[in-house]
């Protein structure tokens, strides 16, 4: 297991050959509207994953310098060591075979003012299972002072075999069945109404046209017995 060593030369973004158009997600540059999102907490061993890291400003219109580091402490260890530092469009990682070759930059690009702060882990391993903390130094710039903030955001990450379907998912299969299994019946019970209701109709229409040809019937006979009378 490796641990914290000496930081390896400073990379720009595009460090470890890995473009963002390969892993079919595109990078976020400044922010027009920013939203806080919780990170997903399981990785599916040997794929790519990435770790949510947001932290807003409270005013937009605020300017501001942001950096961040990135710790990490293994499952079943207990000290956090740092992994990577990331400012002024520059990645710093460190020596870590952990995640050499693995760590990827997917935050904010263009800008100073970070406010997405995420990571991409590629080929993920259980090695990579345990505690994230992103940890965010804001500087404000007001009108006349400055002011520095700090935010460390939390991600507990467990590593498994193969990805397992959340609660929301199974429920919305479960109602998608019986919304089928409903539909169905809704459906044959309304041929079945249908069906009595045109034999109803065409049981009615057969009567009224029975008793309509005995009328014409009875008509007749009595047209015919009338002109026997007269002759």
């Amino acid at each position: 297991m490796g641990t914290e060593g000496k930081a390896r030369e400073t990379q720009p973004l595009g460090v470890l050959g890995l473009a963002p158009r390969r892993l079919g997600i595109g990078m976020s540059s400044a922010w027009g509207g920013c939203v806080e999102v919780d990170s997903e907490t399981e990785a599916v061993y040997g794929m790519t994953f990435k770790i949510l890291c947001i932290s807003c400003k409270r005013r937009s219109e605020t300017t501001a310098e942001t950096f961040t580091e990135w710790t990490f402490r293994q499952k079943g260890t207990e000290e956090f060591v740092k992994i990577l530092r990331y400012e002024n469009e520059v990645l710093q990682l460190e020596e870590d075979e952990r995640f050499e070759g693995r760590v990827v930059w997917n935050g904010s690009r263009g800008t100073k003012d970070l406010q997405d702060l995420s990571i991409f882990i590629t080929n993920v391993t259980y090695n990579h299972s345990g505690d994230y903390e992103c940890h965010v130094y804001r500087l404000l710039f007001f009108e006349n002072y400055e002011h520095n903030t700090s935010v460390v955001k939390k991600i507990h990450l467990e590593v498994v075999d193969k990805a397992n379907r959340d609660m929301a998912s199974i429920v919305s299969e479960i109602m998608m069945y019986v919304l089928i299994v409903v539909l169905t019946i809704w459906l044959v019970a309304e041929m079945v109404y249908c069906y009595k209701k045109i034999a109803a109709a065409t049981e009615a229409a057969a009567q009224e046209n029975a008793s309509e040809y005995l009328a014409i019937t009875s008509e007749s006979k009595e047209n015919c017995t009338g002109v026997q009378v007269a002759e």
